[in-house]
């Protein structure tokens, strides 16, 4: 009797907890077919009679930012960072892993400590290389999403690959393995569940990112993502358009839901597999 009380407390708390995570996306679906005027007015309200604007928050907001051209250049740079941030970091934590030198240690841990530093504090020296190497287009943005992105994910690499036993890849090289073939035949499929928990979490980051476009990139090019296009709802006096804003919203949470749903089971099968061991 006391394990079901325990239980069904615990189921309460979770629905607790699920509705204080879903308020805020039921929110701005609600209001994105809402009038802009009723937004502010009445926020948690129905959207009902003259208050309901149907599709033309979604075809406003689209006609005027430029959405869909914003959404292929953030597929574009998303997808290409993350492959290279997974491949890469991948292959560095194998090295740092496997070689220990007391350099190897210090690289490590550099990468490591690059997960404490703010943004803030190295914004301004990154936003004048980005200049002077002219990285503020979609090819520089995956080279400085690389360096940001690569601390996290050499951390959880390295975890698991010290989980993996060193007499599989004696094995391989007794048949005859190179370095190179005994790490993309052996050692990456191994990674599976870290890489694709490193790909998730990268993407969402990536996908969502404002900060670093709109310094970079910024908004008078034609390689502005998501987060920047959205944010040119807002008037140069404050304005907002709320109802275009709510309804981009919606279409740039799409993509980053769906693929979390698809893939969320490997983050808990990466975890009880190791992926932050050691």
């Amino acid at each position: 009797m006391k394990e079901k009380t325990i239980d069904t407390i615990l189921f309460l708390i979770m629905l607790v907890l699920l509705a204080i995570f879903l308020f805020p996306i039921l929110f701005i679906v609600v209001n994105s077919f809402k009038g802009k005027f009723y937004i502010s007015d009445s926020p948690f309200s129905i959207p009902t009679g003259e208050a309901f604007a149907g599709l033309e928050n979604y075809t406003s907001g689209l006609a005027r930012t430029g959405f869909l051209q914003a959404a292929g250049w953030s597929f574009l740079i998303t997808i290409l960072s993350v492959a290279v941030v997974v491949l890469l970091s991948a292959m560095t934590a194998y090295y740092l892993t496997r070689v220990k030198t007391w350099w190897t240690k210090l690289i490590y841990y550099l990468f490591v400590f690059s997960m404490i530093v703010p943004f803030q504090m190295v914004m301004f020296p990154t936003i004048k290389i980005a200049d002077f190497l002219h990285l503020n287009n979609p090819i520089g943005m995956v080279v400085l999403y690389l360096g940001f992105g690569s601390g996290l994910s050499v951390f959880m690499f390295s975890g698991f690959i010290k989980s993996i036993p060193i007499e599989i890849e004696e094995a391989s090289m007794i048949d005859g393995c190179s370095p190179l073939m005994h790490f993309f035949y052996i050692i990456l499929p191994i990674l599976k569940p870290t890489a694709i928990t490193v790909a998730i979490l990268n993407a969402m980051w990536i996908w969502n990112d404002y900060l670093l476009p709109y310094l970079v990139i910024g908004v008078s090019t034609q390689y502005k993502t998501v987060p920047v296009v959205i944010q040119m709802l807002v008037g140069t006096n404050g304005n907002k358009d709320l109802g275009a804003m709510m309804a981009m919203l919606v279409l740039s949470m799409l993509p980053v839901i769906v693929f979390y749903l698809s893939m969320q089971k490997h983050i808990v099968k990466s975890v009880t597999a190791g992926a932050v061991k050691g």
